[in-house]
């Protein structure tokens, strides 16, 4: 029994030993840092590097744009031609400094407008426009100055099938023998119709119902006529006489001594700034006192400085530039015709402004806003010139809305009436009327 417990009591404490042996051993105080000893510095996590920006690929140059120009910067048109030319090169320059035309197809492209002068000359503007299609390969002309040089590019550009915008007033130039409009052909001044509308609404106010004509005798002048033969009857207005001088002529004497016998109440004279001067002059010598109206023909400062004091108590109905200033701030137009006034007076160092130049103005645009949605593709042009896309498009002539049947697009509402006074340009309130002339 004795043997038992020694055996029990040794058991128990080689079992102790073994449970002590297995305990885990005392953690060790920490030992402290030596009192010199510098503290260690704090690790610092170097900042991710920056990402630089994304940067804006460059505009993808294309193809230049080119547009041909014809006008008549010398010859007896060139009062017209050359406020154009110089409009367009204007526009040119503007445009291009701006970045260019930002083509439908997603590049930039440079404007071209490559210009020619046709010398007031037909059958030059039709070599011009013949150099500019088959040798410049220009996708769209504009051009001319004049009707009759216009009516010839027109017969050229059909033919080739290239859209040409024309500066110039005949309705032959846009309309066909057959009173349709020429597929290829449009214009951006008004026609004469509704400048004889204005002029019957002149002559009713003041109760004259019998009137003499004198005009130049070419296509610009025949429509003109045409338009007074068609329009001043139906006003109750007589014709009385219609005279003819021809272009570059002098001396008016023998049209205007017969005019003078028939006692007419009012003068209507069909011309341009060259003929239409010397014309209004030698008027003034015969002793006419009775009103002279001209047309829209003389809308710049040549024709006062030609005609001088005889320039006074001139009227004509003709677009709204020369007399922007009174327009109401309402006035679509007068913003953009404040500008150009601005724009056209410093691009030429102060040169008076015209109403031609305005024309110029009105084409040029309408064919960078086409080339900016179709491209430079003489077919897609032609398209959108007739296809409606020109519609409330604010230029210096009107706000114009091109249709297949209207390939001008302004019309009466465009014009006012003004008389020339002091040597400038004086608006007519239609209420006001029957008080002008106020000078003679």
């Amino acid at each position: 029994m004795k043997s038992r417990n020694s055996a029990l009591l040794m058991a128990i404490a080689m079992l102790v030993a073994t449970i002590a042996a297995c305990a885990p051993a005392p953690t060790p105080a920490p030992t402290a840092a030596p009192p010199t000893a510098a503290p260690k510095p704090a690790v610092t996590t170097a900042p991710a590097a920056t990402v630089a920006p994304t940067a804006v690929p460059a505009p993808v140059a294309g193809d230049v744009y080119k547009i041909g120009f014809v006008s008549s910067v010398t010859g007896p048109v060139s009062s017209l031609g050359i406020p154009e030319r110089d409009t367009a090169l204007m526009l040119m320059d503007q445009i291009n400094k701006a970045g260019g035309i930002k083509g439908a197809d997603g590049k930039t492209h440079k404007l071209e407008i490559l210009t020619e002068d046709d010398a007031s000359d037909a059958s030059k503007a039709t070599l011009a426009a013949k150099k500019l299609v088959e040798q410049d390969k220009v996708v769209v002309l504009i051009g001319s100055s004049g009707s009759p040089a216009s009516i010839a590019m027109a017969d050229y550009v059909t033919a080739q099938k290239i859209p040409l915008i024309s500066m110039a007033s005949s309705s032959a130039i846009v309309t066909g023998a057959d009173g349709k409009e020429k597929q290829w052909v449009f214009k951006t001044p008004q026609t004469n119709a509704p400048v004889t509308e204005v002029q019957a609404d002149y002559f009713k106010a003041k109760g004259i119902t019998k009137v003499a004509s004198i005009g130049v005798n070419n296509a610009f002048g025949q429509d003109s006529r045409n338009a007074m033969k068609a329009l001043l009857p139906k006003a109750g207005i007589e014709v009385v006489a219609d005279e003819l001088f021809q272009p570059g002529d002098k001396d008016f004497t023998a049209q205007l001594t017969k005019i003078k016998g028939l006692n007419p109440q009012g003068l209507v004279i069909h011309a341009t700034a060259a003929e239409g001067a010397p014309l209004t002059v030698q008027a003034k010598q015969l002793g006419f006192t009775v009103p002279i109206v001209h047309n829209h023909g003389i809308g710049n400062i040549d024709f006062i400085n030609l005609a001088k004091e005889s320039a006074e108590g001139i009227l004509f109905p003709i677009g709204k530039l020369l007399t922007y200033q009174v327009l109401p701030d309402s006035d679509p137009q007068k913003p953009v015709l404040a500008k150009y006034v601005k724009d056209y007076t410093d691009y030429t160092k102060g040169k008076p402004i015209s109403t031609f130049g305005g024309h110029a103005w009105d084409a040029v645009m309408i064919a960078v806003n086409a080339l900016t949605e179709v491209g430079p593709d003489a077919a897609k042009l032609q398209a959108y010139f007739d296809g409606g896309k020109v519609k409330n498009f604010v230029g210096i002539s009107g706000v114009f809305n091109w249709t297949a049947s209207d390939h001008t697009g302004i019309a009466k509402e465009s014009l006012v009436l003004v008389e020339i006074k002091k040597g400038t340009w004086v608006y007519i309130p239609p209420a006001e009327y029957k008080n002008f002339p106020d000078v003679k």
